[in-house]
């Protein structure tokens, strides 16, 4: 594929991702949280075959497991369910992997019980936070959904990683860890928080639902702790020698690629706003 026809190919994509999305998360929470379903499932799935190089994980079994997880706070509102309740299926799905290896005859079965299970944290718990954020008490309502903070939490995130790409492309000198992803710069990741810090900002005239500054510390964390997501998932591959982590999504990648930076950021924004939330 040319250069040209691939940036197409990109641009294309990029809209019809991004387009998606700002609907989904807009309409309604309902769809928001089957939306993460989707994608925890599929980039689940996706772990798992990268991992068939190394070991045998129960690929669908775990998956299916670690999507189901990312739903029990949906699920809990929805029906109005003791959070508790649902997650006895997650507990026992545990417990049936553990059986099932038993009976699999594999040489490594603690390594693919390791494995199976492994999405319920990289995947199902950053998901599920990210999900939290849409709930009160972090706004100034009594009860209810509100998408805000949800879809700033994307709009900062794609501002990071398109002032990174531009500014690092344009400026990048200083690697910022070369062992681990060769085209990462200091320069990028500076003109990433900067695009992020911007964005916040404008985020928070038009949608006050938290503080100008809280946004701001939002912004940050997700810079930090997103390049710390980017950074680990870089490390996946390349232990794997693997470029991308699929190709689901022409031009971008694999599900792993595009949701990198949310894995290790969700859960801390989500912890940051309960900790503000309650004092």
């Amino acid at each position: 594929m040319t250069p040209v026809s691939n940036f197409w190919q990109r641009l294309l994509t990029g809209v019809v991702f991004v387009g998606t999305f700002i609907t989904m998360i807009l309409w309604s929470y309902a769809a928001t949280a089957w939306l993460f379903f989707i994608i925890v499932l599929l980039g689940s799935l996706e772990f798992t075959q990268l991992i068939k190089k190394v070991a045998s994980p129960q690929r669908w079994f775990g998956s299916i497991i670690s999507a189901y997880a990312s739903l029990t706070l949906f699920l809990s509102i929805s029906l109005e369910v003791p959070i508790l309740l649902l997650l006895a299926p997650i507990i026992l799905g545990i417990v049936l992997i553990f059986v099932a290896e038993l009976f699999r005859k594999s040489a490594n079965p603690f390594q693919n019980i390791a494995f199976s299970i492994f999405p319920l944290f990289y995947l199902a718990l950053p998901f599920g936070a990210l999900f939290s954020l849409g709930l009160a008490p972090y706004y100034d309502i009594d009860t209810g959904y509100s998408s805000e903070i949800v879809l700033g939490f994307f709009l900062i995130i794609w501002a990071n990683d398109t002032f990174a790409y531009l500014v690092g492309r344009q400026f990048g000198k200083h690697k910022l860890f070369e062992r681990i992803s060769p085209k990462k710069t200091w320069e990028g990741t500076l003109g990433g928080m900067l695009g992020a810090l911007i964005i916040a900002f404008i985020i928070s005239i038009y949608a006050p639902v938290i503080a100008t500054t809280h946004w701001i510390v939002i912004s940050l964390l997700i810079t930090a702790f997103g390049s710390l997501g980017d950074l680990a998932e870089s490390t996946l591959k390349r232990s794997l020698d693997v470029k991308d982590s699929g190709n689901i999504l022409p031009g971008h990648g694999g599900i792993l690629d595009r949701f990198d930076a949310v894995l290790l950021a969700a859960p801390i924004v989500a912890l940051y706003l309960y900790i503000i939330s309650s004092i």
